[in-house]
């Protein structure tokens, strides 16, 4: 018999908010949805569909609650940050300036935007999810956690051997 996962719950709280400065859409997304070169599909509060090119989109905030403000207090680490992964500086087309923690993976990076953990942890905004059409420039700051090497073996190199039997 073959198994399926279903997924808890498939649309996401997010706050969609866009170059033209006009209203943020808030309502419900499903991550898997978004596809280069489409539209983001937002089911709002009211039960109505609102979509949006991605290409108009800034960013997409996946926030805890939709009453709550989205804007973040800071949009840069104090200090070097503890999360794992790629420290990130992302420039957007609009000169706005954002840190953020990204996963360490080449593949996420080449995909149709970016998905950044916020510097600020404790407040609305969980994660975020940046198209790659509203950067202007990405930085790469510092590798945070980066994977450990496997310890060298201590036993005796064959070298060590070579010498022993020279001066026997």
């Amino acid at each position: 018999m073959k198994k399926t996962h279903l997924a808890a719950s498939t649309h996401k709280k997010v706050v969609v908010l866009l170059f033209d400065g006009g209203e943020p859409l808030r309502g419900y997304l499903n991550p898997k949805a978004m596809v280069p070169d489409e539209r983001i599909d937002v089911l709002t509060t009211d039960g109505q569909h609102q979509s949006a090119p991605l290409e108009d989109v800034k960013a997409v905030y996946f926030v805890r609650e939709l009453s709550e403000s989205f804007e973040l207090e800071r949009k840069t680490f104090l200090s070097r940050p503890k999360l794992d992964g790629l420290w990130v500086r992302l420039r957007f087309r609009d000169e706005d300036v954002l840190e953020g923690i990204v996963r360490n993976d080449l593949l996420d990076l080449l995909d149709a935007g970016i998905n950044l953990t916020p510097p600020d942890l404790h407040g609305n905004v969980v994660r975020m999810f940046v198209p790659r059409s509203s950067l202007a420039e990405l930085t790469v700051l510092g590798v945070v956690g980066a994977a450990r090497r496997s310890p060298r073996a201590t036993g005796p190199r064959e070298a060590d051997g070579a010498q022993t039997k020279l001066f026997s």
